[in-house]
């Protein structure tokens, strides 16, 4: 993996762009230009994995946040498209019958948002693909929905059997989000029809005992609020809601109680409370939303 983690959520690269916009927006141009050289000497290794968490896909998210509030070309299509062609070849590489990319993470197949496909196409349907590599993600996102579970829920890793997690990093929720996104790219109605699907797995299942955006409720609480955004339907947004209060009015006694679990990190985004807080600010203009380091 190399020395430095260099992606959006998790490396120098998610300080680096954050830093950039925060400074275009304080109307600090020397910091633009600050944060930008140092974005710009990170390196991307060779044997760097393709997820989002820590890979490829994760460093090209961060390039994608930078484009889009700095403006286009900002990161040139020099760096994007060399990491975008080294994904896809890589994923071509492990491709099999049905799945035409396929990607390992320490020798697992992952499918969910955080390690595998999901997070993965997430990020490529973001790129300006050729018409081939384009059907290859409409493949992928294809033998996903065909191949989950009777129950809706998807698995964490190919010709796994667990039906057990409903997770933004596993399951349902996080491969909703990637569905959603794919109705916007692809004429089909048949992809926002599964981002429903999965999405009543994280209503039915999704109150979790934990309170963060990766693995608790208020990440799956995110599932509806990207419906709602996509199809104005108050029924998501009801949910939504129902989450975002069950929060609000009872976490925090759980929590005390130890009927809750406030994470590993109990402040942080992604584990902890400050992902719960960013649910809350997101309620108010729930039109508006985004999960925070995933959709743009």
């Amino acid at each position: 993996m190399g020395n430095e983690i260099v992606t959006f959520i998790c490396g120098r690269a998610g300080v680096c762009a954050l830093g950039a916009v925060v400074a275009k927006h304080a109307g600090d141009e020397a910091g633009v230009a600050h944060y930008l050289s140092a974005f710009n000497e990170i390196k991307i290794q060779s044997k760097l994995p393709d997820e989002l968490l820590y890979g490829r896909a994760g460093y090209l998210r961060a390039c994608t946040f930078l484009n889009k509030h700095l403006g286009e070309n900002t990161i040139p299509p020099t760096t994007t498209d060399t990491v975008m062609r080294d994904i896809i070849r890589d994923g071509r590489t492990l491709s099999t019958i049905g799945c035409p990319l396929m990607y390992e993470w320490y020798g697992e197949k992952y499918w969910g948002a955080a390690h595998g496909l999901s997070g993965i196409m997430h990020v490529l349907l973001d790129m300006d693909l050729t018409k081939d590599d384009m059907e290859c993600v409409k493949g992928n996102l294809h033998y996903m929905i065909q191949n989950r579970f009777p129950s809706g829920n998807y698995p964490v890793t190919k010709e796994d059997n667990y039906d057990h997690l409903v997770h933004w990093c596993h399951g349902a929720p996080g491969i909703s989000l990637t569905l959603a996104k794919a109705s916007q790219v692809f004429p089909e109605e048949r992809f926002l029809e599964a981002a429903a699907e999965a999405a009543e797995v994280g209503w039915n299942r999704g109150m979790l005992k934990r309170v963060g955006i990766c693995h608790g409720v208020s990440g799956n609480a995110y599932i509806f609020l990207a419906l709602f955004s996509l199809t104005k339907k108050k029924a998501h947004l009801y949910r939504a809601k129902a989450f975002a209060c069950f929060l609000l009015d009872r976490a925090k006694q759980l929590i005390a109680d130890g009927i809750m679990h406030s994470g590993d990190e109990p402040y942080s985004l992604f584990e902890g409370q400050a992902g719960m807080a960013y649910l809350f600010l997101d309620m108010i203009n729930p039109l508006d939303s985004r999960f925070p380091g995933y959709e743009l």
